[in-house]
């Protein structure tokens, strides 16, 4: 029996605390530390991850594929051959996921709503920190709410910040037109909820990405480990054929034009730029970007990619 929930039953507009429960048993297959382990018992697992979150162990020598942001500069001068530092993770490393919910991610054209394509990928990290004995933490938002979570351990965090997602008034659609001045004030709390050594999952379409947003995922990523998972609808990256599409927002009927090559080139350039923009965060220290379409299934995706850590 599979422990993925059937396709047919996944709302594409909207996810519901049953569906994000059932992800669970996949969830935990996900690994997000470090495939070197020394040890679950007191003492935690090794990690590549930084901050003051991690204690150091041991000085050894430097091995191939080891991170050269972890060599020992002074046993190297001393010895005249590198070595390198191994660290102890503490277990209880804080896990903090960061979910947008703006209006932006409240849109497909195939699959699912990037919102929910979203929370499933949410319900999965929030899983497999459980399973990896981790302290669980979030921050869910749209235009208009903002719901925190303080890190803590457990399946009733996990449970608590489902229950958050859930009932975000974002999904009925109630939530007022914004910008990108919600996602500011969430990267801003961030700044100051992530310690030193978390792990953040930025969970986004990135709409509205601008030098205020990297400056302050920058910001968290000098002390911690962050993943970006950009959420994205395939005709975002590429309009479709040349013609005019009707598109269904609520209850209004939008005709779009897609034949005008300028607009096409403009529209395409404009993903590409923010793509862009993703790359370059993406090539700091402990910074990893993953791409997730809205016809992506997270339960498929999320597993082959933390394999590849």
């Amino acid at each position: 029996m599979s422990a993925r929930p059937e396709p047919s039953r996944i709302h594409p507009t909207a996810v519901n605390l049953r569906e994000l429960i059932q992800l669970r048993a996949v969830g935990e297959m996900i690994k997000l530390s470090a495939p070197r382990v020394r040890a679950y018992a007191a003492g935690g697992h090794l990690s590549p991850f930084k901050g003051r979150g991690v204690e150091f162990d041991e000085s050894r020598p430097y091995q191939e594929g080891d991170d050269l942001r972890t060599i020992d500069w002074r046993v190297t001068a001393r010895t005249g051959k590198p070595h390198t530092k191994v660290f102890r993770e503490e277990r209880n490393r804080p896990v903090i996921l960061w979910l947008d919910l703006r209006r932006t991610m409240m849109f497909a054209t195939r699959g699912a709503y990037k919102s929910v394509v979203a929370a499933r990928a949410a319900a999965l990290i929030t899983w497999s920190a459980v399973a990896n004995g981790d302290q669980l933490g979030g921050l869910v938002f749209g235009e208009a709410e903002h719901e925190e979570l303080r890190p803590r351990l457990g399946r009733r965090a996990a449970l608590r910040l489902l229950q958050l997602i859930v009932a975000n008034r974002a999904w009925s659609g109630e939530a007022p037109a914004g910008d990108s001045g919600a996602a500011l004030h969430a990267l801003k709390r961030m700044t100051r909820v992530a310690r030193p050594g978390s792990l953040v999952f930025l969970f986004s379409d990135f709409a509205g990405l601008e030098s205020e947003w990297e400056r302050l995922i920058r910001q968290i990523a000098s002390h911690c480990d962050v993943q970006l998972l950009h959420i994205y609808d395939p005709v975002e990256a590429e309009l479709p054929p040349p013609g005019e599409y009707r598109i269904h927002v609520g209850d209004r009927v939008h005709t779009v034009d897609t034949r005008d090559m300028q607009t096409r080139e403009r529209y395409r350039q404009a993903f590409e730029d923010r793509r862009a923009r993703l790359e370059g965060l993406a090539r700091l220290p402990g910074v990893r970007l993953v791409g997730c379409a809205s016809n992506d299934d997270p339960a498929a995706l999320l597993p082959r990619q933390f394999a590849r850590r």
